[in-house]
């Protein structure tokens, strides 16, 4: 146990590199080499994440559960996963970021595995939360990896390369969970992303490491003199926990209102991914893997909705990510009433309304935790995103239990009112933040060009 506490802090700086064209060098490769083991990382734990989502016609159809059973379980692993991503995101502010996203993806493969030997709804519910819990371990460290390996005025377009990385795992495992169900079975399709995710973990220890510095890079503000997030003072001195949590998130009325709004955004977010498969088997007679098939296709509109978010936000808007949040909200609602009107036998519009609801919730999705890390203080990164991501997971336990009684006692009608709801909330509460790009609390490094 000792041994294992001695890997998760923070790795320690090393004596500085001083040949300039070194540093250049080592940063390049680093930066890129960071970049694709969080992409490969987090992918695999949406492995481990959605395997439940698509096993769960198979296990219906088994066990002979309903809808509102199948919401609890979603909203038990939302509810630990909220409180494990904001919890982790204190402990990781102090941790090595490297193991603690291994060590995670390994314990949720474990709970992948024994929930596919379990049969009881009581089993179901602790494995499931314990999944949640330990997913939390992979958001956190990411914003970590992102706010000391790329600077403000890029960090838009390098977070949101990273974050379509959600869209890769969430489209590759309805296929992999798919061909499992129809073959093997529903406990097969809990068993191999279990597998594969505890081989990532070792993937992640090999090619990780922590801050530029552990390496002897200066910091990652001083080699591209831009605007640092906090003030020469405090970049000398490390702020305390407390002080992080208190000061920096708690105070900070930039933090609720992204939270509010990451919130509404969760819900439609949860909504579409844990029951528009259902609503296509149940109201449009589609097969199993058509479904499963057409649901990917929220990926693959999330997938170029985060990287346009992410590039429109730096090139378009100088890094205010404010403007960028709004638009892409209204798009959202209006692609949940698209996808709602869309009559029984037109395949082709299903998708197209599917694919822009990805494009159109997974800008919001990104962008509302870049904004956390950057109106916050950049030791505060992973506790300020961990805040806004607790909230986030409230909000998709309510796209659990609630939604699916919701479903159950008024029928997709009332589905559709209730995501149509939380969309116009989250717009309204994006609006007061349209032009903030900074906190103001904080000033720049001197010599640091404005972002």
């Amino acid at each position: 146990m000792a041994s294992l506490f001695e890997l998760l802090k923070p790795a320690p700086h090393i004596t500085p590199i001083e040949d300039p064209e070194v540093v250049k060098n080592t940063y390049s490769y680093w930066r890129i080499r960071i970049l694709y083991s969080m992409f490969v990382g987090y992918a695999l734990y949406y492995f481990t994440r959605k395997s439940f989502t698509f096993a769960m016609p198979g296990l219906i159809q088994d066990l002979h559960f309903d809808k509102t059973q199948i919401g609890l379980l979603g909203s038990i692993f939302s509810i630990t996963y909220g409180i494990s991503k904001f919890a982790s995101g204190v402990v990781s502010d102090r941790s090595n970021p490297r193991y603690f996203m291994a060590i995670g993806l390994m314990i949720t493969g474990i709970t992948n595995i024994l929930f596919g030997f379990s049969s009881s709804i009581l089993l179901f519910s602790v494995f499931w939360g314990l999944n949640g819990w330990f997913q939390g371990f992979g958001w956190p460290p990411c914003a970590r990896f992102l706010t000391h390996w790329y600077s403000h005025s890029e960090r838009g377009s390098w977070w949101s390369t990273w974050n379509v990385s959600h869209n890769v795992g969430a489209f590759l495992i309805p296929w992999i969970t798919g061909a499992c169900l129809q073959f093997f079975g529903w406990r097969f399709a809990m068993y191999l992303p279990g597998l594969i995710c505890i081989m990532g973990g070792f993937f992640l220890i090999n090619r990780l490491r922590d801050t530029p510095q552990s390496l002897g890079l200066p910091a990652i503000e001083d080699f591209r003199q831009d605007y640092a997030g906090y003030s020469g003072q405090e970049n000398q001195e490390k702020i305390s926990a407390k002080e992080i949590l208190v000061e920096y998130v708690l105070k900070n009325w930039y933090m609720w209102m992204l939270g509010l709004a990451y919130f509404f955004v969760y819900v439609a977010r949860t909504g579409v991914n844990e029951w528009t498969v259902l609503f296509l088997l149940e109201e449009k007679d589609y097969s199993v893997m058509g479904a499963n098939g057409c649901v990917s296709l929220f990926e693959v509109g999330g997938f170029f909705g985060s990287l346009f978010a992410g590039w429109s936000s730096d090139r378009l808007f100088g890094a205010r990510r404010g403007p960028v949040n709004v638009i892409f909200a209204v798009g959202m609602l209006v692609s949940i009433l698209l996808f709602w009107i869309v009559p029984k036998g037109y395949a082709i519009l299903d998708s197209l309304a599917i694919f822009s609801l990805g494009f159109t919730i997974f800008g919001p999705q990104m962008l509302i935790g870049v904004a956390a890390a950057e109106l916050s203080h950049k030791e505060a990164a992973a506790t300020s995103t961990g805040f806004v991501g607790f909230c986030a997971y409230m909000g998709a336990a309510c796209a659990g239990y609630p939604l699916g009684k919701i479903t159950d006692d008024f029928g997709w009608e009332g589905f559709f009112f209730s995501m149509i709801a939380c969309c116009a909330i989250s717009i309204f509460a994006l609006l007061p933040l349209w032009n903030a790009s900074r906190n103001p609390r904080f000033i720049p490094v001197k010599g640091a060009k404005a972002a």
